[in-house]
């Protein structure tokens, strides 16, 4: 209902992102009987969850009968660097193969061993071929089932709405404020309990895998309510995004590739990665070629490929091999498939692949190699939540999926993502429905704190200045690229941290023309706040870590240090400043720590 300027709505449990993680919490907390809103960014099923390619984590063991939890939980944390919630991982690792089984009973279509089970491929970091998937297209066939299942279920959408605050009855979260992106009319959605499930933060850099949605809204909602973040500083680049041409630079390539065969080389040709092993995974990772090429054809050997480490282990490599000036043609290094899989096989496995190099590059990927390196990919860390509930310091307040920190630590194992999105996902609507139960009164919100929002909201038409949001962005941009990138110093994050701080004070100068029905630069402008404010917290944790550890890199302090080991970086907003502590790793159990400890 319409109430004077505020168009208004209630509901036992608000989900705000209509992402995997979103549409998974949806249908849990509808499952157990209270009313549910889903508010989401863009129109339903364009959700950045579509854009995901390679497969869902989950220990099915269709491939490799030996897989288990076990041995899923303990390359989930060793690809962290121990920084993880290890409860968060071992929940994870025990639950994702019924998600994904219950996916499949949804109607979700997955490619098939030759006796009809769920195939799976192999992927960085997972010692047996692990990732449930539909050719390089999974996250879409995801969204796509989850969508139709939300949808059958009666789930009411709010389609194209930002939320710019969350509500609050004193200390407790009660509900949203937003507006509706084509006509720009307020929209407030009272709730018992509300849901952040809106994703990464992306566009903070110039080169990046993400859609135009990631811009940290939801984490600065987080933020700005009162919650902690955890691990801000172990952002993830993915080593393998597009380098040419500058058009599409970033564009994702999926990890697939290099699961099915395809091989890492630099400009002379060499497959580099063999310099670059760890020390951690030197057990069990291939040292010369022969050996891996043999683990392509018989993978019941003990040592995997190094072209499928870690993603944080072959990005620095990649990153290095451009430096010592070994790199493509166009800054990056060669991905080969065409020399090591025959052309159906590419056009079966990989069609996305192949249309994308076709349509955007030129270039056939069953005849010639691709350029790749690394790009801004996925934020590893994120909102503290409770293991079990996925509840946030906030009362009311839950989280789950890109934008909730602590499964994946100090850096993400591929196609751990989208398990992520379904396990915790259906733990935050679980958890959100049964708290929403256990109170009696409706939330409610003062008029004045509604009239703040708006006044918020509106500050762009009345800026004093001629800042341009779209060029405001661009420079934001091309400050967090070479300053806040894979490879950092305290020199260079000290410079981040003052130019953002001009940007802030600039802020009040962006301006923009026109009304409020269908206005990009009205969006643009208000995005800007939560990116200042996200991009202010990773820098700041970067900082406080003086060390290299997973998806942060510090070039000033490039080894681990043993006394960050058991730490992480939170960051909280106190008196309305940007603050960091280190505080120790949750203590995981003796028996699940032997798990980790065990060679292999």
């Amino acid at each position: 209902m319409v109430q004077g300027q505020y168009e208004t709505y209630e509901h036992d449990v608000l989900i705000i992102g209509g992402g995997g993680a979103g549409l998974r919490a949806a249908i849990e907390a509808k499952a157990q009987g209270v009313s549910v809103g889903l508010i989401c960014k863009s129109l339903l099923g364009k959700a950045h969850t579509v854009m995901a390619e390679g497969g869902i984590a989950a220990a099915l063991g269709n491939v490799n009968p030996e897989d288990n939890w076990q041995v899923h939980f303990r390359d989930t944390m060793r690809g962290g660097k121990l920084l993880n919630n290890w409860r968060m991982a071992q929940l994870h690792a025990q639950e994702a193969p019924e998600r994904v089984l219950e996916l499949e009973r949804w109607g979700a279509v997955f490619d098939r061993t030759k006796d009809g089970l769920i195939l799976q491929r192999d992927f960085g970091g997972h010692r047996y071929a692990r990732l449930a998937h539909v050719g390089d297209r999974t996250g879409l066939e995801m969204l796509r089932t989850l969508q139709q299942h939300a949808v059958a279920q009666g789930i009411e959408v709010y389609m194209e709405c930002t939320v710019t605050r969350l509500l609050k009855d004193g200390d407790r979260v009660v509900g949203a404020f937003g507006y509706r992106r084509s006509t720009g009319q307020f929209i407030v959605v009272m709730a018992k309990a509300v849901i952040l499930a809106t994703g990464g933060i992306g566009k903070l850099w110039k080169f990046t895998s993400n859609s135009w949605e990631c811009t940290g809204n939801g984490t600065m909602l987080a933020v700005d309510a009162g919650a902690d973040l955890i691990d801000m500083e172990s952002y993830q680049f993915h080593p393998t995004g597009m380098v040419w041409p500058p058009s599409v630079r970033g564009t994702l390539v999926t990890e697939g590739v290099r699961g099915d065969g395809g091989t890492l080389r630099n400009s002379s040709g060499e497959r580099f990665m063999f310099r670059y092993i760890p020390e951690f995974f030197k057990a069990e990772t291939a040292d010369n070629e022969a050996e891996a090429d043999r683990w392509y054809t018989d993978k019941k050997h003990n040592r995997r490929t190094p072209d499928l480490l870690p993603r944080d282990e072959v990005a620095r490599a990649i990153n290095s091999e451009v430096k010592a000036g070994r790199g493509s043609p166009h800054g990056g290094v060669f991905l080969d498939i065409a020399s090591r899989r025959p052309a159906d096989y590419i056009m079966r496995r990989l069609p996305s692949m192949y249309h994308q190099f076709k349509e955007l590059a030129g270039v056939d990927i069953t005849k010639e190699p691709m350029e790749v390196g690394p790009t801004a990919h996925y934020m590893n860390g994120g909102i503290r939540v409770d293991a079990d509930s996925t509840a946030t310091a906030v009362p009311g307040l839950f989280a789950a999926g890109e934008v909730a920190g602590g499964l994946h630590g100090g850096n993400r194992l591929g196609g751990n993502a989208l398990s992520d999105l379904l396990v915790f996902g259906r733990r935050a609507g679980q958890y959100a429905a049964l708290y929403a139960k256990s109170l009696s009164n409706s939330p409610t919100a003062d008029t004045s704190q509604l009239d703040a929002c708006a006044r918020e909201t509106l500050m762009p038409f009345e800026g004093k200045g001629a800042e341009n949001p779209h060029a405001f962005h661009a420079e934001l941009q091309e400050t967090m690229q070479p300053l806040v990138g894979i490879i950092r110093t305290e020199t260079e994050l000290q410079e981040a941290l003052v130019q953002l701080g001009q940007y802030r004070q600039r802020l009040p100068q962006v301006r923009v023309e026109g009304g409020r029905t269908y206005n990009p630069g009205w969006h643009a402008a208000l995005d800007l706040n939560a990116m200042l404010t996200v991009a202010e917290c990773v820098t700041r944790a970067a900082l406080e870590r003086k060390e290299s550890r997973g998806g942060h890199t510090r070039d000033d302090y490039p080894a681990a240090d043993p006394r960050f080991a058991s730490v992480n970086v939170v960051v909280r907003k106190r008196y309305g400043a940007i603050v960091t502590a280190l505080e120790p790793t949750i203590e995981m159990p003796e028996d699940l720590r032997q798990l980790i400890e065990e060679k292999g």
